[in-house]
Order: C-alpha cells, then structure tokens, then sequence
C-alpha cells in the first residue's frame, strides 16, 4: 500500500460542517428531523471542490463518479446493495453478513415458493444463499481509510470525508496507472482511474463504466441530494475521454461477445449459461428452465424486475445449478455488468407463477429489498435501464407499470400460494427515476374529472415508517426514500391501513413491516378514483377504497386517463384470478386441464380497476426434458379473453365475459356541487 498524501485524521478536531453532518446523521437516524446546513445550500458543492483540490482531481470527474455511484445522495449512512457507503459508494464486504436478515423469502413475505408456480409438476424451491465475497473491488473503504487516516465508521457516516475517501482513491487509481494528476489536469485523460474506480475484473465492464461517467460529464447534471444539497455539474459537451488509459490497469480482456447473446452494445454483457439438463431418471427431473421458441410461439408480455437477496457471485453460482432455478439476466450493483443466462426465447423458472414466467423476461439485480434500507446504485439502474429498453423494443413490450413489473407485483397462482409471492425490489426501488432512465417518464394527460391517478409520490422526501430491515419485525428502518404511498381505511392518518385478506386472512390491517405490501400503491402505478374527501384521495383497491394523503401542493399521485374494468349489469361480483388459463375445453386429450380457481378478493358491483390490457387464455405446457410428455412445447389457447386489472399492489385478471369496459372518466357532480 501507498502511504498516505493527505491526512483526515479522526483525532483531529471536527469542522462544523462535518460536526453538523453526524449530528444530523445521528438525529436522522433516531427518526426526527435534520438540523438545516449552517454552511448553506453549496456546502457539499464546496466540499467536492476541497476534496478534488485536496487529492488532485478535477472537481468534474469526481463529480461524474460520484454521480453514476450514488447521484450524490447519502443515504443517511447505510450502504447501497452492493456494500458501497456514501456519495462515493465506499465499499465495505462485511455488511453484506447482514443481508440474511429481511431476506425476501422470509415467512410471511415469501416462504421460497416455487419459482416456476406450475401445478403440473413438484415445486421447485428456492433455498436460501448467503456467501460473503471479499476482494479487492469490495473492500475500497478499508484503502480509502489508509489513503487518508480517516477511520472506516467516519467515512461510512459523515459525507465530507466520504467524498474525500473517493477523491483519495481516484488519485491512487491514477497515480498507479501513471497519468497526469493535479485539480486542474485534463479530465479526458482520468479515464483509466474512472474505469478502475468500477472496481470490475474486465475490460469491458470498466469501460462501460467510465464511458457512462465520460457521457454524464458530457450531458452535465443537477439535483438536489437527499440531504438537502443542490449540487451542478456543468456540461462538457466536447469532452472525449483518452480510453487508451485503460489499458495500463492490467485487467482482464472481455472475450468477445457469443453469438446470440442478446444485450446493448453499451452495456458491458457476457454470456454465463444456465444449464438445461437432466438431474435424474424421470423425464421430470431436469432443470433449470425450459425450452421455447418466443415471440413466435407466445408472445412476451412482462419484463419483471428482481433483486437477487445475495451477491453477484453468488448468484450466478446459483444459476448455473441445474438443480436450482432460473432467471434471464443478472445486473451487478458496483458497474451494472450484466450476464445473460437464458435466452429470451426459452422460458424461464424466476416469478413463481407459471403463466408470468411463460410469458416474461426476468431481470435478477444484485441487493437485498429490506438489508438496513440498502439503496441501489446508480450505474446498475441505467445498465438495467438500456437493457429494458433494448427488450422492451426487440420484443415490442409496452414501458409501462402494468408490463415492466416488480416481482411484488406478479399475482399468487391459487389462494395458497399468495402469502407466499416474493416482495422484491420492494419499496426502496425508485420506479419514478427507472422510468425516467428508461425515456417512458410518468407523464400524464389526466384531471381531477378523468377518473385515474397514477401514483408518484416523489422518492427522497417519501421517507415511510417501515419496520424489520434487520430481521426484527419491529425495529424501525433506517430513514430512507421510498416510492410507495400507504393506503387507509379512511381520509385519516389515524385510520388502520387497509386489508389484504391474502396476507392476513385473519382479517387484520396491513403492517409497516417492509415486507408487507397488502395496503401500498406504488410509483407508476394507476388506479381507479374511488372518492375525494379534503387533502384525500381514495382509490378502489383489492375491493376495498383505500385513502391516501394527496394534498394539492405536494400531491402523492398525478391524474390520468384511461379505461377502467367494472361487472357487467346484475353481477353483485366477478371472480379475480391470478393466471390467465384456457377453459377446460381447450385441452388436448392426454394433457390435464390446469384449473382457472379464483383468488380470495371480492371484486364487487359498483367497483372499478385500471386496464392493463386484454389477453388470451393459454397456458404454455412443458414437463418433460426435451419436449417428450404428451403435449409439450405447445402454447394451449382457448375462447377465454381475460383483462388484466391492477387490482392491488399487484395485478390480476379477471373473465372478459364478467366485465365492461368504460372510459375512465367519473360522472359530472351535481348543480350546486
């Protein structure tokens, strides 16, 4: 290890500004409110530009790393999915020991399930991992406290020396790479110490990292940080990287891409296959997924969206066990990396319901929905982001909340298996800024008169009660933005959240645990008005009206417009079902008829859901290794025409036969009114 050039030695005397950061980080943590920065609105701008004079880096390029790590939010001290704290996603392997607790497939919030959710076959469940890697790229606070002397829980906590931690260690990135140094030397020239910074093995994958940084200090950026913090960085429209610098980091060589491998040419993508094989004597017992020939057999209609509540190298140890399951993608949270595992063609075992999985792309990113309020990086949401993008236009999917799906929104198969549906990418997943990275943003045409809103509480200040991050049920959270608004049984903040009688057949209100979604709507999502009361707006949700807090001048939710799905004329209510299966009749002889059993909700005259769309009934049959079981690698289509309703947090379907479609508006409101 290099010695030190600078020193931010803790027994130094705080500033105070630093002082007032762990004060408020502390205070903050305890659930009350920050005390305002006695520096000003520019004081971590100002602090950027110390800690790029301190080390010897241009302010831009920090600003740029900084940027695609953490979009210079804090995080109020806990550490992203990928182990990295701060501004400067410092990263630190041994939080990752936590991540067992507020797994996603804990009881009561998914009990591992089965991840292929077809009854024709025994469940394959999925077990639990939890692997700690180490290395290098993993342990980057540990040199950040060497480079400075500035001790581990410090650069964990207080912002300012966060940013002097990264700073510290870009300079040591382009030292060893031989580069010009210095505040004031040519950013074009820092793309080497920008690629290392990633912390990636490969070629590839560091320049996929450094050329987005390069394309941020291109573009420029602003915002305000989730502390408060309005920061700028100004555009450099003519700014193009040296990339020769890479090649003195030593790294690996990114073989060349296989043929078939389906990825953006930006994002850094390689190809680690999931085996299709057979693991025993019957002609059941293979894995890990199945073979189709999609879009031409069966249309894909959802890309679902997964955290993998393990590392990235252990999860694509797991992918690759024939005995496990499956999924199409996985991202890694330090750069966005991504491998392919299955091909979109071919079916695979991810979402735990068997329609969604034959007619879905899975996308697995590294992190853990609930592990102390873990954030996900920046440079894994814009990877994920373009490869949506480039799904969603190969296989004509719609970018919209009702066809890019989180995992909690899949719906359980029969009433048995609901309680038992995973909950990722849970509520820190921020789908506004998704959308936003993926150029479809929650824009919207509505008025208070159309009948819809599409929720969109903004993420930063939506700081929500939520309970168990750490295992306890009870122990609050840390303070963290989320995307999901509550919902009660009245315009109160009094009143009892609603219920899910799904996840509490006893019939009790839905909790802050954070692994219960039974009383939230989340970004992007659209419901139907069920009523207005003061700074209140209800909407119909699993067959109940559920409030929300929506005043005028910090709305949670956006009108919109559109089609709604209410029971035909003289039904008191329609089944709600959570797959879209063919009628009896549709079967072949030979084939068992998979049965269409309505879930426990009650969808009654009266009420009213958004439309996502109509789609056929059918039923992808595949039970046998290669094919050979009587009606196998068939798509099974029957008469049945199902709409899909956003019923709940997640959506449903309901008989086209039961319903009407209406335009969403509501009735006009009586003279006088």
């Amino acid at each position: 290890m290099r010695r030190p050039r600078r020193s931010l030695a803790t027994t130094a005397p705080l500033s105070a500004a630093t002082a007032l950061t762990l004060a408020a980080a502390t205070i903050t943590a305890l659930g009350g409110a920050a005390p305002a920065a006695a520096a000003g609105p520019d004081a971590r701008q100002a602090t950027y530009a110390a800690a790029a004079q301190t080390w010897g880096v241009p302010q831009s390029v920090l600003l740029g790393v900084s940027y695609l790590e953490s979009r210079w939010d804090t995080n109020g001290g806990a550490p992203s999915t990928g182990a990295g704290y701060g501004p400067m996603h410092l990263t630190d392997a041994a939080t990752l020991a936590a991540a067992a607790a507020g797994r996603h497939d804990e009881a009561g919030s998914g009990t591992g399930g089965d991840a292929r959710g077809d009854d024709a076959r025994a469940p394959r469940t999925v077990r639990p991992a939890t692997s700690v890697p180490a290395g290098p790229a993993l342990q980057t606070l540990q040199r950040a406290a060497e480079l400075t002397g500035t001790g581990a829980d410090t650069l964990r906590t207080d912002p300012a020396a966060n940013i002097h931690g990264g700073a510290a260690l870009l300079a040591a990135y382009q030292r060893d790479a031989g580069g010009p140094s210095g505040a004031g030397s040519d950013p074009a020239a820092w793309y080497g110490a920008v690629a290392r910074y990633s912390g990636a093995g490969t070629t590839g994958a560091a320049a996929a990292f450094a050329d987005e940084v390069y394309a941020t200090l291109r573009d420029g950026a602003a915002r305000t940080t989730d502390d408060g913090h309005p920061l700028t960085l100004p555009a450099q429209p003519r700014l193009q990287p040296v990339t020769s610098w890479l090649d003195r980091l030593g790294l690996r060589r990114t073989p060349p891409r296989p043929d078939g491998l389906e990825c953006p040419a930006d994002v850094s993508c390689e190809w680690v296959p999931a085996p299709y094989e057979q693991t025993g004597p019957g002609a059941g017992d293979y894995g890990n997924h199945d073979l189709s020939e999609r879009p031409q057999r069966q249309r894909i209609e959802y890309i679902v969206i997964h955290d993998t509540e393990a590392s990235y190298d252990t999860t694509l140890d797991l992918v690759r066990d024939p005995t496990y399951v499956s999924w199409h993608y996985t991202l890694r949270s330090a750069d966005g990396h991504v491998a392919q595992h299955v091909r979109t063609k071919d079916v695979a075992w991810h979402a735990g319901n068997w329609y969604v999985n034959a007619k879905s792309v899975g996308l697995e990113h590294e992190g853990y929905a609930a592990q102390q309020g873990a954030w996900y990086t920046e440079a894994m949401y814009r990877a994920s982001a373009k490869l949506v993008r480039y799904l969603a236009v190969r296989l004509a999917i719609p970018l919209d909340r009702q066809h890019i799906i989180g995992h909690d929104n899949v719906p359980g198969t029969v009433p048995s298996t609901v309680r038992g549906m995973h909950w990722d990418p849970g509520p820190y997943w921020d789908w506004s800024h998704y959308f936003d990275l993926l150029h479809a943003p929650f824009v919207t045409l509505g008025t208070s008169r159309t009948g819809l809103v599409t929720i969109d509480p903004g993420y930063d200040g939506n700081r929500l009660p939520f309970t168990g991050c750490t295992g306890t049920p009870d122990t609050p959270c840390p303070p963290h933005g989320a995307s999901t608004v509550l919902l009660r049984t009245a315009p109160s903040a009094d009143a009892p959240l609603l219920t899910d009688p799904g996840l509490h057949p006893g019939g009790e209100p839905a909790t802050m645990q954070i692994a219960d979604h039974g009383a939230r709507a989340a970004a992007g999502q659209t419901y139907a008005v069920a009523g207005r009361q003061g700074d209140w707006t209800a909407v119909w949700y699993l067959g109940q009206r559920g409030w929300f807090h929506n005043p005028p001048a910090h709305p949670a939710a956006k009108w919109s417009t559109g089609l709604v799905v209410t029971p035909k004329p003289g039904r008191t209510s329609i089944p709600v079902y959570g797959r879209a299966y063919p009628e009896a009749a549709a079967y072949p002889a030979g084939v068992p008829v998979q049965a269409v059993t309505p879930l426990q909700y009650t969808f009654a005259a009266g009420q009213r859901y958004t439309l996502g769309g109509i789609v056929p009934g059918e039923y992808y049959r595949a039970t046998t290794f290669a094919g050979t079981g009587p009606g196998d690698w068939t798509v099974i289509r029957g008469q049945t025409r199902y709409a899909q309703v956003q019923f709940g947090h997640r959506v449903m379907f309901v008989n086209l036969d039961d319903v009407q479609i209406l335009p969403s508006f509501l009735p006009a409101p009586p003279e006088g009114s």
